[in-house]
């Protein structure tokens, strides 16, 4: 997909005097806010004690009906001793028994559809700010927890983190790193192996959950259709507003998948919680594929897009992927189809037909272990720490890059900075190709400034692929990244995005042979006036004797 811009996640600075801290941290900071004229609180010494999780100021829901405050009971804890309070409001909490995570709102009932954990009720709830509050936690008339926000996001939970809140949209999940143990993987490149991916939907008899971004696949549509026709439990989840809008030829599609009985949703509508559904996955009972590309012919058909990806049957690989699938379509908003295309009007397209011929065919590697990684919940930190991990090489491979100074491209240069060998390939396609050869420029110029071991390309498809769409790194020539996440900051923290890292020598030698090939198909071509408008330092002898080697 062409980079897009996306709802930038959201932190607001808060404070706390919730015992966080080790006593002695305790003591310190009570004598510096004396010393600055700030209250502060005394604290119970009771370890079990709740504390204050999350805060739901600004609901959807007109007259911000459906506030909440959640609190952490790690102890069996009898709430009848404890009071909320904004200053103003002092609210009584409930006298039950309790343990756990606890939520507490004037709408019990409304709150009670928007989770699985214990809702009490408040007969005199305390008026959370919009614009920012003060909530402070009594027990027995003594502060034991605060918080302080500013200006809430609309439908956002501020969810606590140390000294931060972090604002994430309602019903967004927490999913933790997956890990499948030692076992073989399939993999495969397209447009070489147009069958691989189809192979697990094809054979799926009990269910079969297909994630996508977006889905125009005739070949794909047959063997949903087939699953389903076999008694399969088959579901579909795609993005609702795709850059570009959604084609006629995908409208057909999913008319004719829910003409069948197929379970078609879209995450649209003023619930969504991620910016784009952008994930590209598919689970059966026992076995999953995850991709870099879209369910279309350009994508898995092969007809225009390098792509990677990989079948694996490890059960907890598989199992995390299905659990991902159904938080994502069990949440108000997934949209049936029927509902999102009412009134709707769909865009001609372009069709991809364009062959290419097959150089890599899908193979099974064998891995020492596979992570399942999903944005916005864990996916970019677990990236830096692999690439902080490196200590030979780094090559990867993306349409195209975030910022400078984002988390995965700064992982980049420390990299090179600590000798990696780090390479960079993107698309030069045209809707990125200004873009990605500014790109290169400036890595150029930062590698000639520091010395850095670093080389970016734009890929020359030589009449392989159409264009570049892999999103994907092979790491010290032992660990392997894919999936659907492309390397910006937007992406890795408003997207839904799914991520494998495939540890193992095997897995890295195989894309790792993708990747030289696509790399040595380049050749340089980045103009040198672009180089000097871009960064107006460089000079014919500085590019005679340059580290960046600059491809199409």
């Amino acid at each position: 997909m062409q980079s897009s811009p996306a709802r930038p996640a959201s932190r607001r600075q808060i404070t706390t005097t919730a015992g966080r801290l080790a006593l002695a941290a305790l003591l310190l900071l009570a004598t510096v806010t004396a010393a600055t004229g700030v209250a502060s609180p005394t604290l119970s010494a009771d370890g079990d004690r709740p504390t204050i999780h999350a805060v739901y100021p600004d609901p959807v829901a007109g007259g911000d009906r459906g506030e909440f405050v959640v609190l952490d009971v790690p102890g069996i804890t009898d709430l009848g001793a404890y009071a909320l309070t904004d200053g103003h409001t002092t609210a009584p909490l409930p006298n039950r028994t309790v343990q756990g995570r606890v939520y507490l709102t004037a709408h019990p009932d409304r709150v009670r559809n928007l989770t699985g954990e214990f809702v009490y009720g408040l007969d005199s709830p305390v008026a959370l700010a919009n614009g920012g509050d003060t909530l402070r936690l009594l027990r027995n008339g003594t502060v034991v927890d605060r918080i302080r926000y500013r200006d809430a996001d609309e439908g956002a939970v501020g969810v606590v983190r140390g000294a931060t809140i972090r604002w994430r949209p309602l019903g967004a999940t927490d999913r933790p790193v997956v890990s499948g143990r030692a076992d073989d993987v399939r993999a495969f490149t397209l447009p070489d192996a147009p069958k691989a991916p189809l192979a697990p939907l094809r054979d799926a008899d009990d269910r079969l959950y297909l994630a996508g971004y977006t889905l125009s696949s005739a070949r794909v549509a047959d063997a949903l259709v087939a699953a389903h026709r076999r008694g399969a439990d088959v579901r579909v989840l795609l993005e609702g507003s795709p850059v570009g809008g959604r084609t006629r030829a995908e409208a057909q599609t999913l008319d004719r998948l829910a003409a069948a009985g197929v379970n078609v949703r879209l995450v649209a509508g003023p619930h969504a919680r991620y910016a784009y559904h952008h994930a590209k996955y598919a689970v059966t009972g026992d076995a999953a594929v995850v991709l870099t590309e879209n369910w279309k012919p350009a994508g898995t058909g092969g007809n225009s897009s390098r792509g990677w990806g990989v079948t694996t049957t490890q059960p907890r690989v598989v199992d995390g992927l299905a659990a991902t699938f159904r938080a994502d379509a069990g949440w108000r908003d997934a949209v049936p189809w029927a509902e999102y295309r009412r009134g709707r009007q769909f865009e001609r397209g372009e069709p991809a037909d364009e062959t290419y011929p097959s150089r890599f065919d899908a193979a099974s590697v064998a891995v020492e272990r596979t992570d399942l990684l999903v944005t916005p919940d864990n996916a970019q930190r677990e990236l830096v720490a692999e690439l902080d991990a490196a200590d030979e090489s780094v090559a990867v491979v993306q349409p195209t890059v975030g910022g400078w100074d984002e988390p995965l491209l700064r992982a980049l240069r420390r990299a090179a900075d600590r000798g990696v060998e780090v390479r960079l390939l993107l698309s030069s396609t045209w809707y990125v190709r200004e873009e990605n050869q500014r790109t290169v420029a400036r890595f150029e110029s930062w590698a000639e400034r520091t010395g850095a071991p670093l080389s970016a390309r734009l890929a020359d498809p030589g009449g392989r692929f159409a264009k570049v769409h892999a999103k994907g790194a092979v790491l010290d020539g032992k660990r392997v990244v894919l999936g659907s996440l492309n390397w910006n900051e937007q992406a890795a923290t408003t997207n839904r995005e799914v991520v494998l890292v495939l540890h193992g020598p095997e897995a890295a030698e195989y894309f790792g042979r993708v990747f030289e090939a696509d790399w040595s198909g380049g050749r340089p071509a980045v103009p040198l006036g672009l180089v000097g408008a871009t960064l107006g330092v460089l000079v014919v002898g500085a590019l005679a004797a340059r580290r960046v080697q600059f491809t199409r």
